[in-house]
């Protein structure tokens, strides 16, 4: 299943959208409930989304983290 999931995993409090993938929660919650095309035209406006965010989160995602411990082994 296509997912924008980005491991970063925080809302902004001002827009309600993911830092990382621009869902809000009740889509991140219902993700595997929607039909193919619902995620698509919901990914369709992400980069929008993203865009209007202020901020990014100042922690370490998991992704990052898991990288940089990769390179560090």
């Amino acid at each position: 299943m296509e997912s924008p999931c980005t491991l970063i995993c925080s809302i902004d409090m001002k827009t309600g959208f993911c830092f990382g993938c621009g869902r809000t929660r009740d889509e991140i919650g219902a993700w595997t409930l929607y039909s193919a095309q619902q995620r698509h035209d919901i990914m369709a406006t992400l980069p929008a989304r993203l865009d209007t965010l202020d901020r990014k989160p100042r922690r370490e995602t998991r992704r990052t983290r898991m990288a940089r411990e990769r390179v560090g082994e």
